[in-house]
Formats: structure tokens, sequence, C-alpha cells
């Protein structure tokens, strides 16, 4: 199954639900008629039927009632059309009404399904079949029927004969859907090249296609373009951050989050608090864990200080952490213990205490280790032998066994607490 990536995009696509058509009495004249915007389709123009004034009249009162979202003054007028109307022109018409109503409602199946009984049909005018085709695209897109929505838009050009940069975008839409980066590439790149203003949407498409593929430079380099082109907007950075992250170029996303920090426009949570993470995670795998677990705590607590990053327990954990690898064990102590009452598990309480363990300060420890075993941690054989500690520094001896003795029952420190257990003459 597909992870979640690092730049997250929109589940379908932004669509226009104006109803597509307003009902024309079918005319022998020809007069005033509007330029066509499909003038070389493939499909025969087919003859309106609507000769009634007053299913035009109800028509247009049901449009206005879908497009005022209406819903149910559009179903009492339309749905009698769909039912009873001599004209499938004006069906059609009353059926592609309904898929919008449906669609704003939430139902995209249902929605799906009407639009292709309007286009079913086999009357609608040129104009009006195709703009409701390229919609099916989209609400398909909209319920995850990817190849559906590809299928539909490739019929769209193939048929209408036309091109549009969006019509290739929604395409790359769904191929990166689909997994299939290089088509989602190419397609986003056509989209690109037909219009001096490509949207947002599709460069977050083309980087994250480059990214899940495997071409991070390209990503990158995309990244730093878009950022150049706006170097003060906050989703550009986010983008070039997330490509680089991607790309495990820390290095390059922490300067440029310095940056942006230094210019004053480092200003959500998010990328406070992904700041300190990448300075965690570049300590890790490098030579500097403590040097820059330090400028990890000091950008969680200028985020503080300045009302940016929450009063939450995964911040002050993080800012625990942070200062745990940094050695600064009074300020580790500190942030579990904030962190502790908004726990949903034993981890922070598990950690301090065994920070106070180091300062021989044995019954906080106990009580702070016991609490954290009570809520639940990854690693309860350890925490057990961290509880027997406490015990041995209070001179319980019979608390001490007892907490090895659990601390045997778990794999990963089996060993150490049966070999302990027996030094101590308690082994069974």
């Amino acid at each position: 199954m597909k992870h979640v990536p690092v730049i997250k995009l929109l589940a379908g696509a932004i669509i226009a639900l104006c109803v597509a058509s307003s009902p024309v009495i079918a005319k022998d004249s020809s007069k005033d008629k509007k330029e066509a915007q499909y003038p070389n389709a493939t499909r025969a123009e087919p003859k309106l039927d609507l000769t009634s004034e007053k299913d035009q009249k109800a028509l247009n009162d049901g449009l206005d009632a879908v497009n005022s979202q209406d819903k149910a003054k559009a179903e009492q007028i339309l749905q009698p059309i769909v039912d009873s109307s001599k004209s499938k022109y004006a069906q059609a018409l009353a059926l592609q009404g309904l898929a919008n109503v449906h669609y704003n409602d939430g139902d995209i199946k249902g929605a799906i399904d009407l639009l292709k009984r309007s286009l079913d049909n086999g009357v609608l005018p040129n104009d009006t079949y195709f703009q409701l085709q390229y919609m099916l695209a989209q609400f398909y897109l909209a319920d995850e029927q990817y190849q559906q929505s590809i299928d539909t838009v490739e019929k769209w050009r193939a048929d209408g004969k036309k091109e549009t940069a969006e019509s290739y975008a929604l395409e790359g839409n769904a191929y990166y859907r689909l997994e299939k980066y290089q088509q989602a590439i190419d397609a986003i790149k056509k989209a690109e090249s037909m219009t001096d203003k490509p949207s947002d949407s599709w460069n977050q498409i083309l980087m994250a296609s480059y990214a899940e593929s495997g071409q991070s430079d390209q990503a990158a380099q995309l990244a730093q373009k878009q950022l150049d082109a706006n170097p003060n907007d906050t989703t550009a950075v986010n983008n070039a951050v997330a490509v680089l992250m991607q790309a495990q170029k820390y290095p390059q996303a922490i300067d440029l989050m310095e940056k942006q920090r230094a210019s004053g426009n480092l200003k959500d949570e998010k990328s406070y608090v992904n700041l300190a993470k990448l300075y965690l995670v570049t300590g890790q795998e490098g030579s500097d864990p403590k040097g820059n677990a330090v400028k990890a705590a000091a950008v969680l607590n200028e985020g503080m200080s300045k009302g940016v990053v929450t009063s939450s327990y995964d911040n002050y954990k993080l800012l625990g952490d942070a200062n745990l690898v940094a050695e600064n064990d009074q300020a580790a102590i500190e942030a579990y213990k904030k962190a502790i009452p908004m726990a949903k598990d034993g981890e922070a309480s598990v950690r301090a205490g065994q920070l106070l363990l180091q300062e021989n300060k044995f019954s906080e420890a106990k009580s702070l280790i016991q609490q954290g075993i009570d809520k639940g941690v990854q690693k309860k054989g350890t925490a057990y032998m961290l509880l027997a500690e406490a015990e041995r520094g209070l001179k319980n001896k019979p608390g001490a066994v007892a907490a090895m003795q659990k601390a045997a029952q778990d794999p990963d420190t089996a060993a150490k607490a049966k070999a302990w257990l027996k030094q101590a003459g308690a082994s069974k």
C-alpha cells in the first residue's frame, strides 16, 4: 500500500459545481449561435427535443436551486423531470443537476451514477456533453477511482479534440495516486508547458513524484526554484523542506529553515518542531549528537517562549529528549515532568525516573518509574530493572528482587535480570 507522502496533496480535484448548461428551446434558426467550445469534436451534434416552455422554466428553477445549494427545492423540481418529461434533453439536464446535488451532499458515487446517466442519454449538445464528461473525470478522481479518471479524461481529449493544461494536471494527479510516478511527472510537465500560470498544487504533485520515484535531486531543484520565486511564502518553504527531508538532505533543510528563522519567517509550530527534529536526527547520524541536541532544545524553547509551540505532551517529551541527549539533565527532568500529566503512556515518567536515579533521588525515581510501568511502556523489562535499582537505593531488597523477577520475564532483559537474581541469592 502507498505510504503517506511527505508533501500532502488534495484527495481529489477542485471541482466547479455550477451546472453545465441552461436549457434551450429547440429552434430551427441558427442565428445568435454561440461559438462552439469543441468545434472539432468527433461526436455528432444531436438535435434538441425540448419544445415545452413549462419544462424549460422548471429546469431553470431547478438548476438555480442547485447553484444556490437548495437541495430540497432542487430535488423537488428536477426529479419529476427525470421521471416524466417527454424531452430527453430536459431529463439529461435534470440528471446532471441532481448529480451536483449528490456531490454537494457527499454522495460521490451517487453523483457519478447520475452524471453517467446524463451522458448516456445521448441528446446533450456537444459543449454540455464534453463539459460533463470532464466533470465525470473529476468525480472519479474525488472518489479515488483513479484509472477511471484517467480513462475518462483521455476519452474527453480524444473525442472532444481539445487539450487543456488542467486536463493533464488532473491526469498527473491520478497517476501519482496510482504510484505511477513517471507518468505523473510527464503529465504535470505537459500541463505546465501549456500555461504561464501553473497551479502551486501541480508543483506539489511534481515534487512528490520526483521524491517518491527516487529522483531526489530533481525534487530538490524544483523546490529550490519555487522557493527562489517566493522566498517569503510559507508553502514554498515547507515544500522545499519536505523534499529535502525526504531526500535525507538534512543539513540543507536545516540551513533553509535557519535562514527563515533568522529573518523572522519561521512562524508556525510545525516548522519549529521539524527543525528541532532535524537537529536531533542530524546529531544521531553525525559526530556531534550533543551539540545538535543543544540546538534542538534551543529551537523548541524559542518556539515555546513565543507561544508558537504549544504545551503538548509530544512537544514537552521532545524537549526532554533533546535535553537528555544534550546532557542537560535538570532541563530534561523538568520537561518530562511537564509532559507526564498529559501522557497516554509511561515513557516520560520512566525517563524522568532514570535521570533522578543518577542524582540518587531514589524515592522520587521509584514513584515515577512505577507510574510509568502502570501507564505502559514499550521496554517493560528495562523499566523494571530501573525500578529494582531504585529499590536497592532505598535499601529495600525484597522490592528489588520482586522488580528483577518481573524483568526476568522480558526476553530483552531476562539474561541480565536472572544473573542479578542468582548473584543476590534470589533465584528460584
